[in-house]
């Protein structure tokens, strides 16, 4: 168990604005780290453990001007553990309660309160997978708390997922703090969520030709896991679809944008951006001509998402997946080089 320290603290990027917050026992005394106006954060939030004098005496310097701009809300730690794979910590707010993981202390996971499973971020880009791929089990790998799963569940409750997580400790703190447990028994339409604690990219069990989708969302310390820069590993993963099976994946940002001013990063621009994302020039040297990709918004994590099996039929796409969905879907676009 890894104890929080009483000089700990929260970083965020929300609204391209920084804020700073410090920790007593397991409640943030300033969680300026997100804005009123805003449900979450967004999703880079790293959490830090220790802190010297000298950082920690700034931190209480941003705090302190930001005291004046934010009404104080309550933030808890509800749960912190050090397991094999990554530092756990569960966080609660006001709206929502977040997993956040590894020495970054990215959220992996977000639970809104009051029953609302939209995230506004990447995984909402997810559940538009279940409509574009034939009948049959889709995986996800890298499963965290079961955000993706409980969207894709609600949207579509006859869907057979099976959730891959390399870290038995997070299981279970997910299903004890996140929910997850629910997601796991049958919806009334025989949808269901099976939980396997393996590693995905090298599981014990026979999957070739298994699923026919595959969700990939693994990282580790903030960064697309290195396995993943490798074109035999997506060949290997390929395998495991059927039949026109298709796999999503998130590819997080590109290093090139760099804050410049304001807490504001320079944006890459044009159709030939995806070629700033090493995971997708990977998937495109794969997979040459079958790969298509889109990015969120700035508002949702400016994430990089790619598909492989070319581009579908948009219009088709739009109609099948629900309305919040039936936009963003149009904004998919082939990988060319240009």
């Amino acid at each position: 168990m890894a104890a929080l320290s009483s000089t700990s603290c929260l970083h965020s990027l929300a609204g391209h604005e920084r804020y700073f917050l410090s920790c007593k026992t397991s409640q943030f005394s300033k969680p300026s780290f997100i804005k009123p106006s805003l449900k979450k954060p967004r999703f880079s939030v790293p959490f830090c453990i220790k802190q010297s004098d000298r950082d920690q005496k700034q931190i209480q310097q941003e705090s302190s001007r930001e005291e004046d701009k934010e009404d104080d809300e309550d933030y808890w730690v509800v749960t912190a553990v050090r397991s094999k794979y990554n530092e756990i910590v569960i966080v609660d707010t006001v709206d929502a309660r977040y997993l956040l993981l590894d020495s970054t202390k990215n959220a992996h996971s977000v639970i809104n309160k009051g029953g609302d499973n939209w995230t506004d971020s990447y995984w909402d880009e997810f559940a538009s997978l279940p409509p574009i791929v034939p009948d049959g089990p889709i995986a996800i790998y890298g499963l965290g708390g079961g955000t993706a799963a409980r969207l894709i569940l609600e949207l579509y409750p006859s869907v057979q997922l099976e959730g891959w997580e390399i870290d038995d400790i997070l299981i279970e703190k997910a299903r004890e703090y996140m929910e997850l447990s629910e997601l796991e028994k049958p919806t009334p339409k025989g949808g269901s969520l099976r939980v396997l604690v393996d590693d995905a990219l090298s599981p014990s069990e026979d999957v070739s030709g298994k699923y026919a989708g595959i969700i990939v969302d693994l990282f580790a310390d903030g960064k697309v896991l290195d396995q993943l820069q490798q074109v035999q590993m997506w060949h290997d993963l390929a395998s495991r679809l059927m039949p026109n099976g298709r796999i999503m994946v998130n590819c997080a940002g590109i290093e090139e944008e760099k804050v410049v001013t304001n807490e504001k990063p320079k944006l890459v621009l044009g159709d030939s951006v995806w070629m700033l994302n090493h995971t997708i020039k990977v998937m495109s040297e794969a997979f040459p001509g079958q790969v298509c990709w889109k990015r969120t918004p700035d508002s949702e994590g400016l994430n990089f998402v790619a598909l492989t099996g070319g581009v579908p039929d948009l219009s088709d796409w739009s109609n099948k997946v629900p309305v919040r969905l039936s936009e963003p879907v149009k904004q998919w676009k082939l990988c060319e080089d240009l």
